[in-house]
């Protein structure tokens, strides 16, 4: 990754999921990171991979433009990772995702990344691909030459998918919800890697909309089956027939609800790449499987912990 020293990198929501992963990457590049966020502590954990200056904090909240005025003031280059699901996602998607850019363009930042979702779409039944479609719009009417990126399902070690889906298996059977509904699951650190290149080089991806996903297409029953192999559980797959999904996200506005209705209006549609837009490989990046890298994490889930022990040992000698 190329080195620039004189960089200053505003990221907003440095300390989420992803977030960890693209800031890792851009101190690897050598560059300033400022991590912007409402509760900077959560991103604490990454001051270890810094070096001494390199890694600063900010509270912001991309719905209020003064604090984010003042979060990307000094910046070369400013990344959007923010999303929610809920009350907030015009918010956070739309008005947030203004904000971010004016803010970038008035303070003379030389690139946006504004990371989006496959499914953005102002033309979205849900309300989640339709507000990331407008975040989009907006990103892009106030600094035209932003890149946008569109992942796919993401994974890695503390992801929400694979973890939540090992712990569900210790049941005796497994209920999955739109069994056949196809994703194209990418490892975070993939997706580190590609946001923090579009950022610290917008001459060759600013103005750009890519599509991430990762190296194998999977319906949402075969993702559950690559979980359970990686973890030898052995539950018996039950998918639910589209009645039940839909009945029980009607009760999504409950408190703990494990389906929103519209989530279930974001899994009528598969969440793949189109083949019309570049990927990872624009970046030069080969796609990481879940095979791969998923024992490092979810070993602790297989009986006994052996499995988990001995490829990580494996890993850590070649």
């Amino acid at each position: 990754m190329i080195e620039r020293a004189d960089e200053l990198v505003t990221v907003f929501g440095g300390g989420g999921f992803i977030g960890r992963y693209v800031c890792e990457a851009l101190m690897k590049s050598r560059v300033r990171v400022r991590v912007a966020q409402r509760n900077p502590r959560q991103a604490y954990s990454i001051q270890p991979l810094s070096q001494v200056g390199q890694l600063g904090f900010v509270r912001a909240d991309i719905t209020d433009s003064e604090s984010v005025r003042h979060a990307v003031r000094g910046a070369s280059t400013v990344i959007n990772l923010c999303g929610v699901f809920g009350r907030q996602m015009r918010a956070v998607h739309i008005d947030g995702a203004r904000n971010v850019a004016e803010e970038a363009r008035d303070a003379g930042a030389e690139a946006l990344v504004q990371i989006s979702a496959i499914g953005a779409d102002v033309h979205s039944p849900s309300l989640y691909g339709e507000s990331k479609g407008e975040g989009e719009l907006e990103a892009r009417k106030a600094f035209p030459n932003a890149t946008i990126i569109r992942p796919s399902l993401v994974f890695g070690p503390e992801d929400n998918l694979t973890n939540r889906f090992a712990g569900m298996a210790s049941l005796p059977f497994l209920p999955v919800i739109a069994g056949n509904r196809k994703f194209q699951p990418v490892f975070v650190r993939d997706l580190g890697k590609a946001i923090a290149l579009a950022a610290i080089q917008p001459q060759k991806f600013g103005g750009k909309t890519y599509e991430i996903g990762g190296p194998q297409i999977m319906s949402m029953v075969e993702l559950h089956e690559a979980i359970l192999d990686l973890t030898g559980q052995r539950p018996d797959i039950v998918p639910l027939p589209d009645l039940f999904g839909r009945l029980l996200s009607s009760f999504g506005w409950l408190p703990g609800a494990p389906l929103t209705r519209d989530q279930w209006l974001m899994l009528q549609r598969d969440n793949v790449a189109s083949g019309e837009l570049p990927g990872l490989e624009a970046f030069g990046i080969d796609a990481t499987p879940l095979a791969a890298v998923g024992y490092e994490w979810l070993g602790r889930f297989h009986k006994g912990g052996k499995f988990a022990g001995r490829r990580i040992h494996l890993t850590a000698t070649n």
